[in-house]
């Protein structure tokens, strides 16, 4: 551009991004224009067709240039100047892509845009030759349901098809042609379609050339690969063969299935590739393929005639139905196939003579061969057919199908030659004039096919020897073809000790997600004729297969041309195949058919390339990282004024390109390139340039000493110990891994090249911690090799491999000198990565110069940097310290090194200088203190002692006392002191040590401090702090290992301690002891159980609550003390203990049962209650057995002895002495149910006969009562007291509140007390697993406010403390809910089972009345101003509507109680909280006492329910004036009928019913008094008039309400209620009125039915 041309551009404001320059392909001196009228939009991206443009500008719009015969108005013409798409105004276009006469664009919301030449559907519409204008296409998944329609990112489009890559990463496809991939024979295919072949697959690019298509896949991660079969599943062929030639075997696993290869005519089977790792399902297309794919093959040349064809089947024909072939004889299916096959081999006139010497000479096997190599056998072929394949085709078909010129190229003349013909017939070689283009395309693709017949003869050349010579580089460039020997499978013959270490690295997600894949494989398929494909063949394929050779090339772009492709790699190495007529694929070989290295320039590398029909540009890295561009492909000559045609045989730089500025990317058409240009302002876009050529450079860098390197040395078998190859293999890894990070960055910065370029999104901003974190990986595990002295003992056997390398060694790692050592020379290139980081923080550096200072790109590019700066500093550091700490080992006595040197292990400081001694030690004692990073060593002569630093503490000691420069240390079991030579000395020990253990407890020694406060090093490590320790000589803890909270060397706080034994303890610890809540196992050695204790400890032992489990299957729950059961407490035992174990509860002292206990002895089916001594039960007891036998008295050593009652079950009672269990012996007398008695001396076991001296009476029916003996009256009395029982439970109490003998102590200490145990459970229960419900929380938030009282004490507080009393028993976490539960759970293990015996039930009530008294007191002691029991609160506000009295009709002036007042007594206050939980057992034992009474008072009111209400209310002489008359049912009133029944009264029957639903005896009563006025009310409504009840009227009535009732269980509601009723209300309106249900009840029961 010249100059005046440029100010004007400037002078128009254009940006310097994106500028297009436009140029003519084949041109190399012409200059690149700007593109004319363009109005200097920021270009983002370009595309060309064949002879048309567009561009897509930074503001999603898209222009086009160029001959539109499309558009309206433009058909003839060609537009220069850009036009915009007024179609796509508003849509934001994010990419677009051209064909040869099409265009598509796909907008931010992912559809699709086609526009341009349809004939062949490539714009997915349906008969319309043009689209003028950019149509939307719907493209939509029909396997989801609902359609959901497809998100597009990225399209491709070429001559006659479209393929668009999908969000989800799949491709659709739609135009005509085998290059859709789709599975179908209709064509045009305009609705688009998936290619279901690629399904499922991750597709990263796709490309479109004329007729062929590639894409860019990632390859499956290593666990989806699926196991390798032994047999291809089409053609059953085994997949890894042997094939003996003359003197070598050639071993392959690379198989080529003969089926599926895409023949032109009828025969269309897909070919597919069964190699080692892919099995692909059967989807080949059968039937006859479309127009399209038949011009695979050069149409319109004359076919052979039929009389050539004959001449070869006729040798045939003799054989063709055995289906063998016999060497010299060609097997066919049918004369058809064979018949097309050679029509397809003849591509002009030009080889009808070649053809004939085919099909006549007979004589000459090799060509026989060739030809067999050609054919696949179709699937007609019979079984036995099959079998002759395997052996022909093993060394035919399978292997040299694509066998290509790898034993040296075949040149033009020998190809002639093997066709037989002369030199000179062709005129290639003999000086006369080239032939024109078009002949030479005939030759060309003549070649193409020959190269896959001759592989017969290039195999055999090659020797197994001489293949391993040649080293991995080349084996691995080529395709899937058996001619090679299978690297795999050599190794695997080859060194069975082979070390395998992953160095293609693990699949790493995070990166993987974040930055490009570079496990890619490519995958192509269309039309081959030209070799495009890739795949050693001309065949066309109508599936997508991968191209085999291109695996584990890390590929990351493809470009397809014309006939040509290219495959760009992160190594920036570029791989082409395809038609070479001009040059294009950038080597000088024939057109190949498996992808080779283009030699592009020397030294750079490439990192972008774009393919037209007939030429490909390279963007070259050049000098100073401005971009070179090399051309390489078709040139037009203008000399004489015809146009020619030449080709570059080589490419050449364009350096008219090179002076326009940073080249960004450039785009290939028909006749013109495209380069997208930047300019570089303030350096910002050269700084880019750098980071990504430097990074690419790196890339290839670490590779090379990946392959030339590692891989050799990890090879080596004598690499020493196996922690040694461990850490290489650890190292290489870690190379590996960082290594592969790189080329993916190095990929990610040339996409970032080719887009908007904005600082933010770099990689090693946005993913910085990936970056930081694999560099620091690696270096830590470099350093740690280096510590062990990696460097040096690899310098030994590596010695020979190396030296001859040392020249590539010093090259690699960039070192200049001569004679280095070996050592050196491998430390500096493992180091070499750190250097990076410092280009890293450079180039950001630069960049963040080119922003704002103020801006927030500055500011994130400045932060980077010191971030990759600092790091850089951190790892040089760390590594000085690796290499300090080494040679602190070379000089450190061997015996010691070994058990002390780990590869994670660093010195610090070390005393060898004196500077420290040991305080009292011995004259010749020598004592040295070395300091590593995670220990401190005491070292002596021949010993040493480790102490680990996270259980060290240190102090300085003060001056007085006479230790000058001390430090005292600390650790869990030693304590000694240092004295240091000077001070300076001691300070810096002191700060070594301190800054040491800090670093130790943190742990975050490998990384350095990010960010801005990091760096500021704490003084003082914590006193108190987490750590794991192993103890060695403690006598109770030797052995042990201690995990969790330290405080100056003793365990404090939470933690675990595990014992050598198996023994555990999980919890609270205080200065070294368990202490607090906490967990302990014991393993028992012969049951192979645990003993499991989870419960409170005190200094070390259990103490307080707490649930011990035996392995035996014992469990005890209660109290301990000093390791010992002590206390109150439950032990199940027993084979069942599950279920239905036996069980004792009581007191426990000094691990024995001692005191009041109930033990229910489940074997025998019996319960005692009483008095226990030393585990026996001795004293006074109770025992029930289930049999209904009763016995009180007394106990000695287990066994009833000495006086006692008993009783059985129909009230035969003995009253005596006894010797033993139910034995009688002794004085006594045996009272019979019916009163007769015998008194006597008895023997005898009870139940069996029973000897009797002694007199029998028969009491006569006149006698008093008072003479006869009443046993039953005196139950009781030589049980337990009520007030003797439970003491073990109210003690503990006490002792909660901290009190030490009931009553007396602090009040306030206990409500501290009480506070505490609230807030402690609290705190323990929040880091238990199960939570507190929201209601339990509830509860004891309330409870942590205490009921405060001053002033005289009135019935508020009264309600007060009765509330709090509620509250505090809904929880155990309250001492008194604790209390109550305890209560609740000794009762009913007493009274439930055997213990529901009707005897019991005086027993019981005095139990719950003793429980009453003794719970009373303590809430005196809590709330001393309670009035003592009996006492009345006076009523403040005497109550003004006072209820008329009942039965006397006068205001009732006598209340109930003496004064007017409330009653304060202990039942009032608690049965309301205790009586609703024991009510279960204690109102069973009331039904059993009055189960016979029960049974006539039901009988009868089941009777007298059968009457109506009149013949009832009559019947009972109910006077006629309180009949109801009416009756309310539902709201409206019906008369009472004779046969009306259930509804008089009917209220009153209700509220009656309700007793049962109510628990304490003072509810109870409430329930009759509401009866009552219930009556009275209804009673009212019939009168009208005021009355008064007599007590003859009420009773009656009442008795009707009572029957109607139909209460069960009245007996037994009765008597509950008359034993535990406040004993001031008997003579009370209440009292009343409960004497006359009482009187109903026996009414009932002697009622007499007339």
């Amino acid at each position: 551009m010249d100059q005046q041309e440029r100010s004007s551009v400037e002078a128009e404001g254009a940006k310097e991004r994106g500028l297009v320059h436009i140029w003519q392909a084949g041109s190399c001196s012409v200059t690149p224009e700007r593109l004319p009228g363009w109005n200097g939009k920021t270009v983002l991206q370009a595309a060309l067709g064949i002879n048309h443009g567009l561009l897509l500008t930074e503001g999603g719009e898209v222009y086009s240039f160029g001959k539109l015969p499309w558009r309206v108005g433009l058909e003839e013409t060609c537009t220069k100047s850009p036009i915009l798409e007024n179609a796509l105004i508003g849509q934001h276009v994010t990419t677009v892509a051209a064909g040869s006469y099409h265009n598509g664009a796909v907008t931010e919301g992912g559809v699709v845009y086609m526009w341009g030449n349809n004939s062949a559907g490539q714009c997915a519409v349906a008969n319309q030759p043009y689209l003028r204008e950019p149509n939307p296409i719907s493209i939509s998944d029909s396997e989801t349901s609902p359609l959901l329609s497809v998100r597009i990112l990225q399209l491709a489009c070429g001559e006659e098809h479209t393929l668009a890559l999908s969000l989800s990463r799949e491709i659709w496809a739609w135009g005509s042609g085998c290059q859709l991939g789709l599975i179908t024979t209709t064509f045009p295919v305009t609705k688009p379609q998936k290619v279901e072949h690629l399904a499922g697959r991750v597709v990263l690019q796709v490309s479109c050339g004329a007729y062929h298509s590639l894409a860019l896949v990632q390859c499956l991660p290593a666990q989806d690969m699926k196991p390798i079969p032994e047999r291809c599943n089409h053609c059953s062929q085994l997949l890894i063969t042997m094939t003996d030639k003359e003197d070598h075997v050639i071993i392959s696993d690379s198989h080529c299935c003969p089926l599926g290869v895409a023949l032109a005519d009828s025969q269309s089977e897909n070919h597919v590739s069964c190699s080692s790792l892919e099995t692909l399902e059967g989807k080949s297309a059968t039937g006859s393929q479309s127009e399209d794919c038949q011009k695979t093959f050069v149409e319109d040349e004359p076919a052979a005639s039929e009389s050539e064809m004959t001449s070869v089947l006729s040798n045939n024909d003799g054989q063709e139905d055995s289906g063998i072939s016999s060497p010299g004889n060609v097997l066919f299916p049918d004369k058809k196939a064979v018949k097309e096959y050679l029509e397809n081999l003849s591509d002009d006139p030009l080889n009808d003579s070649q053809e004939k010497s085919i099909s006549t000479e007979r004589e000459q096997p090799s060509q026989e061969e060739e030809l067999t190599a050609c054919l696949p056998g179709p699937p007609g072929v019979s079984t036995s057919a099959l079998n002759s394949l395997v052996v022909s085709c093993a060394s035919a078909v399978g292997v040299r199908v694509a066998a290509t010129y790898e034993a040296g190229a075949l040149s033009l003349k020998k190809v002639m030659n093997f066709y037989g013909t002369t030199p000179g017939e062709l005129g290639s070689q003999s000086g006369s004039p080239s032939p024109g283009p078009e002949g030479l395309k005939d030759t060309r693709e003549e070649q193409v096919k020959l190269e896959s017949m001759q592989g017969k003869k290039s195999s055999s050349l090659v020797d197994i020897r001489e293949e391993e010579s040649e080293g991995v580089s080349r084996r691995l460039s080529l395709p899937g073809l058996l001619s090679q020997v299978s690297p795999r499978l050599l190794r695997k013959v080859g060194r069975a000790k082979m070390r395998t270490v992953a160095l293609t690295p693990t699949y790493s997600g995070e990166a993987d997600a974040l930055l490009p894949s570079l496990r890619t494989e490519v995958w192509s398929w269309g039309k081959g004729k030209e070799g495009q494909l890739g795949h050693g063949d001309v065949l066309p394929r109508l599936q997508p297969l991968c191209v085999k050779s291109l695996d584990s090339k890390e590929v990351i772009q493809l470009s397809a041309g014309g006939h040509h492709s290219l495959a760009l790699t992160a190594k920036s190495q570029v791989y082409s195949w395809g038609s070479n007529t001009f040059g294009q694929l950038g080597h000088l070989h024939s057109p190949t058919t498996v992808p080779r290295l283009a030699k592009v320039c020397d030294d750079s590398g490439v990192w972008s390339t774009a393919a037209g029909p007939e030429y490909s540009l390279f963007l070259v890295d050049g000098e100073d990282f401005q971009p070179g561009l090399y051309y390489s492909g078709r040139e037009e000559t203008r000399e004489n004024n015809s146009p020619g045609n030449n080709c570059t045989k080589s490419p050449t730089l364009l350096l008219a390109c090179s002076k326009l500025g940073y080249i960004s990317s450039v785009t290939a058409g028909g006749d013109d390139c495209l380069a997208l240009v930047d300019r570089n302002i303030m350096g910002y876009i050269a700084s880019l340039h750098e980071l990504a050529s430097t990074e690419r450079k790196f890339y290839c860098k670490l590779s090379e000493i990946k392959s030339q390197v590692l891989r050799p040395l990890l090879g080596l078998d004598n690499l020493g110990t196996a922690t040694t190859v461990q850490q290489l293999q650890d190292m290489a890894s870690r190379f590996s891994k960082l290594c592969y990070l790189i080329g993916q960055h190095g990929a990610s910065l040339s996409s970032f090249l080719h887009g908007i370029k904005e600082a933010k999104s770099l990689a090693i901003l946005k993913h910085s911690s990936l970056f930081l974190d694999s560099y620091t990986e690696y270096c830590t595990s470099v350093t740690n090799f280096l510590v062990m002295g990696g460097f040096m003992l690899l310098a030994k056997p590596a010695i020979d491999f190396l030296g001859k390398n040392q020249e590539l060694l010093q090259d690699l790692a960039e070192m200049k000198a001569e004679n280095i050592q070996l050592v050196e020379v491998l430390n500096t290139l493992f180091f070499l990565p750190v250097r990076r980081l410092h280009n890293y923080a450079r180039v950001l550096l630069k960049l963040a110069t080119c922003f704002e200072v103020t801006s927030p790109e500055y500011q994130k590019l400045q932060d980077s940097s010191s971030c990759y700066e600092t790091l850089a500093v951190h790892l040089n550091r760390k590594r000085k310290e690796a290499e300090y700490t080494l040679s602190f080992w070379k000089t450190f006595p061997g015996k010691m090194t070994d058990s002390l040197r780990r590869p994670e292990r660093r010195l610090i400081c070390e005393s060898s200088n004196r500077g420290l001694s040991l305080q009292h030690a011995g004259r010749f004692s020598v004592n040295w203190f070395i300091l590593f990073n995670d220990a401190l060593v005491h070292a002596q002569f021949s010993t040493h002692h480790i102490f680990p630093l996270s259980t060290l503490w240190v102090e300085a000691l003060s001056e007085e006392a006479g230790n000058v420069n001390g430090l005292k240390v600390t650790t869990p079991e030693e304590h000694f002191i240092l004295l240091s030579s000077t001070p300076q000395e001691k300070t810096k020990w002191l700060r070594a040590i301190s800054q040491a253990v800090d670093q130790a407890l943190r742990g975050t020694s490998d990384l350095p401090p990010y960010g801005s406060g990091g760096n500021i090093q704490r003084q003082e490590p914590p006193i108190s702090r987490s750590a794991k320790y192993t103890f060695y000589k403690d006598p109770r803890l030797k052995d042990a290992t201690y995990d969790g909270r330290w405080l100056s060397g003793k365990p404090h706080g939470r933690g675990i301690l595990r014992w050598a034994d198996g023994r555990m303890y999980s919890g609270m610890f205080r200065n070294g002891l368990e202490d607090g809540y906490g967990e302990y196992k014991i393993p028992n050695k012969a049951l192979t159980k645990d003993d499991h204790y989870v419960g409170y400890w005190k200094e070390g032992k259990m103490c307080g609550q707490g649930v011990y489990s035996y392995a035996t299957g014992e469990v005890y729950e209660g109290c301990f003390q000093d390791n010992m059961r002590h206390g109150h407490g439950l032990l199940r035992s027993g084979k069942l203990t599950s279920s239905s174990p036996s069980m004792f509860i009581g007191q426990w002292v000094m691990d024995r049962k001692t005191g009041y206990g109930v033990f229910d002895d489940i074997t025998r089916g019996e319960k005692y209650m009483g008095t226990w001594q030393d585990d026996v039960c001795q004293g006074n007891g109770v025992v029930v057995t289930q049999f209904g036998l009763y016995y009180e008295g007394a106990f000695s050593n287990n066994k009833m002895m000495g006086t006692g009652i008993l009783l059985s079950e129909d009230d035969t009672v003995y009253e005596g002495e006894f010797s033993d269990d139910w034995t009688l012996s002794g004085k006594g007398t045996l009272t019979l149910p019916n009163g007769d008695y015998i008194e006597g001396l008895f023997s005898g076991e009870w139940g069996s006969g029973i000897k009797i001296t002694g007199t029998y009476f028969k009491p006569s029916l006149y006698d008093s009562e008072k003479d006869r003996p009443k046993a039953l009256r005196k139950l009781g009395i030589l049980a337990v007291p009520a007030d003797e029982k439970w003491k073990a439970v109210f003690e503990e109490c006490w002792h909660q509140l901290g009190c030490e003998n009931p009553g007396q102590g602090d009040r306030w200490k206990a409500w501290d007390s009480i506070a505490v145990a609230l807030t402690t459970n609290r705190r323990q229960h929040k880091d238990s697993p199960e939570l507190l419900s929201r209601s339990h929380t509830q509860t004891l938030e309330s409870l942590e406010f205490i009921p405060q009282h001053v002033g005289a004490f009135t019935l508020e507080k009264y309600e007060n403390i009765k509330k709090y009393l509620i509250k505090a028993c809904d929880t155990p976490l309250h001492p008194l809910g604790r209390l109550v539960e305890t209560l609740v759970a000794v009762y009913r293990m007493t009274y439930v089972g055997v213990g529901a015996n009707r005897r019991l039930l005086q027993e019981a009530v005095r139990e719950i009345k003793s429980y009453l008294k003794r719970i009373f007191q303590l809430i005196r002691f809590l709330f001393p101003d309670l009035p003592e029991e009996g006492s009345t609160i006076p009523l403040l506000v005497t109550e003004t509507k006072r209820r008329k009295s009942f039965c006397s009709g006068k205001m009732d002036s006598r209340s109930e109680s003496p004064e007017p007042g409330y009653v304060v007594t202990s039942s009032g206050l608690l049965l309301p909280v205790l009586l609703p939980r024991l009510y279960p057992p204690l109102f069973m034992l009331y039904a059993l006492d009055n189960e016979r009474e029960e049974d006539i008072y039901w009988e009868c009111v089941l009777r007298l329910n059968k009457q109506s209400d009149t013949a009832l209310l009559s019947f009972l002489g109910v006077q006629l004036k309180f009949w109801p008359v009416t009756v309310s049912i539902l709201g409206e009133s019906k008369k009472v009928i004779p046969n009306t029944k259930d509804v008089c009264f009917a209220s009153a029957v209700e509220c009656l019913q309700q007793i049962s639903t109510t628990f304490t005896p003072s509810d109870k009563l409430k329930v009759i008094q509401q009866t009552f006025e219930e009556i009275s009310q209804s009673v009212l409504e019939t009168l009208q008039e005021d009355f008064l009840w007599s007590m003859d009227d009420l009773f009656p009535v009442f008795l009707y309400v009572v029957l109607r009732a139909r209460i069960r269980n009245l007996g037994s509601e009765v008597h509950l209620i008359e034993d535990l009723m406040d004993p001031y209300l008997q003579h009370g309106e209440q009292g009343i009125m409960f004497t006359t249900l009482k009187a109903c009840y026996y009414q009932i029961q002697h009622e007499k039915l007339t």
